[in-house]
């Protein structure tokens, strides 16, 4: 229960303080986030990457220095829980007007967890569910869109040079009237059989979205009550000056932009809630938290995540089980098949060949987070002392944890109402895919005689192949290439999600395999030749991954070259010399001007 008054005289100083922490930790990720625009401008494509994989760092590092501040002034550890339910309740006080105040709550959280080490959902000092509402939050200074009303077709050409003109990007563009006569034609042509209403208009975000070589103008155009999606990403031509590269304009157009399998945008905004509103207007199938994220505010991500959670728990009644599958050597992984995500535990003990540890296994993770992912490697959230109903675990389940990650589990009734929990002290949570071998072997059941079967087999190889290569483009080795390793999206992406082997394509060594010297070095079963830590040699993918014929052809047609050598070499080479290669998150097909960069 909460106090009825307000007596402690610390209370208020704490909460001010913890509120200090948060405008400092958003007013430093406001700064780097609108670095992003000039670092755009120059083409400064090293920096605008290190800056986008530092800023993943700044929230842990703004809670630590509030926790010592806390620490240090406060004696916060030793202090009353009664005290605590004041500062709570002083922090809801000056939430108000606040504009972010959803990020505020999550600091709080973030904060007192440290302190009171706690972090099981029924915390009374916690903000299980938000405090303070962010609809229709708004700032009066900085609108997060605009809107423009050409009136007709014919006027949208001009409207779209207003818009451009209004993002005030330093720099020319190499032939800005082209581009925006073939955009407008793109749109005419995605309208084509809407009628104009009076309230046509086009309303764009105020502030560009920047990653890794782009820069996203995205909005929407609304007729009548149809809303179309529009993003036009803006880019550096080979010759020089800028050019409108695209037209997105279909709800899947922007899961693929925004998708959790790629790096956080840099986006200016005052008011993040507002930003998140409206692209969730775009794409309602996904989760408003996987929008934050995407945005770079992962934690507030993480937040809603947890909620949403907790929320499906209350009206579910299905138990967790071991995945389907073929199981991990170094991961274990769990899910409710009600809910799509996955859990994954690292294991206390590896079986050979496995050759590694948990520091490194989450060192590998750490990479992927702070990587540019290009649309292919999961994002994956990471969680300590998650609390779970023990009557949702199968028995099963209990004794795999039991057996494989002991020190990972304990089992225990918190409130001592009889009613006991599941803490697992370390986990990652990721999107479930469906494995891409139990995809290929669903294709093969249901017989390649058949054309709907040996397309969507066909699909899938490719895609794999096409996956390895934007992660080479990445710099990414996958290390361990095995079908299992990799997942089916909904859309049909193949995305990889297994960390624990992944190297920098850079740290490499790839080999050709010697020539036996001897009848007997050819004939017998142990390789005859000398193998380095971090030799590969690509010739031996073949017998491990082309062992059905269908899939061999395939493979063989359009990746061959994924058994030569000198396809990672040169990888290797072009990463070496700084090239940073393009890989567009939209198809070809959605290009204005195919070929115009490089």
């Amino acid at each position: 229960m909460f106090p009825q008054r307000l007596d402690a005289p610390q209370a208020y100083e704490i909460a001010q303080a913890m509120m200090d922490g948060v405008n400092r930790h958003y007013q430093l990720f406001r700064a780097a986030t609108q670095a992003a625009k000039q670092r755009f401008e120059q083409a400064d494509w090293v920096t605008q990457q290190r800056a986008q994989r530092e800023r993943i760092a700044f929230y842990d590092q703004r809670v630590q220095e509030c926790v010592a501040q806390l620490a240090q002034v406060f004696g916060a550890e030793s202090l009353p829980m009664a005290v605590w339910q004041q500062v709570k309740l002083h922090y809801i006080g000056l939430m108000v007007g606040h504009l972010q105040p959803e990020l505020a709550e999550t600091f709080f959280n973030s904060v007192t967890t440290k302190i009171l080490h706690r972090t099981h959902f029924h915390n009374d000092f916690i903000f299980v569910r938000p405090a303070v509402s962010t609809d229709f939050l708004e700032s009066l200074h900085e609108p997060a869109y605009r809107a423009y009303y050409p009136g007709n077709l014919d006027a949208l050409p001009a409207t779209l040079v207003r818009i451009i003109a209004q993002l005030n990007l330093d720099g020319s563009f190499e032939d800005l009237p082209r581009d925006v006569d073939a955009l407008a034609a793109r749109i005419q042509e995605r309208l084509q059989g809407l009628t104009l209403r009076a309230n046509f208009q086009i309303q764009v975000l105020s502030s560009l979205f920047f990653r890794n070589k782009a820069a996203y103008l995205v909005g929407r155009i609304i007729t009548g009550y149809t809303e179309v999606p529009l993003a036009v990403p803006i880019l550096h031509a080979q010759a020089g000056g800028l050019i409108l590269h695209a037209a997105l304009l279909t709800e899947d157009d922007l899961h693929g932009l925004f998708s959790f399998a790629r790096a956080y945008c840099m986006v200016d905004m005052a008011v993040p809630s507002a930003y998140v509103e409206f692209l969730h207007a775009l794409m309602p199938r996904k989760p408003r938290g996987e929008i934050y994220s995407a945005l770079g505010l992962a934690k507030q991500g993480k937040t809603l995540f947890y909620r949403e959670f907790l929320h499906h728990l209350r009206h579910s009644s299905d138990q967790f089980r071991i995945a389907p599958g073929i199981k991990g050597l170094v991961m274990l992984v769990f899910d409710l098949p009600s809910f799509p995500y996955v859990f994954k535990l690292i294991k206390d003990k590896f079986p050979a060949p496995k050759e590694t540890t948990r520091a490194e296994v989450k060192g590998k993770y750490l990479l992927v987070k702070q990587h540019d992912r290009v649309g292919r490697m999961a994002d994956t959230m990471e969680y300590s002392l998650v609390a779970f109903p023990r009557a949702r675990f199968s028995q099963e389940l209990i004794a795999e944890i039991q057996a494989h990650a002991p020190s990972q589990l304990e089992i225990s009734d918190r409130d001592g109402d009889g009613q006991q929990e599941v803490i697992i002290s370390h986990l990652y949570i990721e999107r479930r895919l469906l494995p891409l071998n139990m995809f290929l072997q669903e294709c093969f059941d249901a017989g390649l005689e058949h054309e709907g079967p040996r397309k969507a087999m066909e699909r899938a190889v490719v895609e794999y192949g096409n996956a390895i290569k934007e992660l080479v483009a990445a710099n990414i080795f996958p290390g361990d290439m095995l079908w299992k390793n990799f997942g089916v999206t909904r859309g049909g992406k193949v995305v990889f999600y297994d960390y624990d082997e992944i190297e920098y394509l850079t740290d490499c060594n790839f080999r050709s395999v010697p020539e036996p010297r001897t009848e007997e070095e050819a004939m017998g079963s142990e390789i005859w030749y000398r193998v380095g830590p971090k030799d590969v040699f690509p010739e031996t993918f073949g017998p491990f991954l082309l062992g059905h014929p269908a899939v061999r052809e395939v493979f063989m047609c359009h990746h061959a070259d994924l058994l030569d050598p000198a396809f990672w070499q040169a990888h290797q080479a072009r990463i070496a010399q700084g090239h940073m290669h393009d890989v567009f998150p939209y198809d070809r097909s959605r290009c204005l001007q195919p070929g115009a960069v490089h």
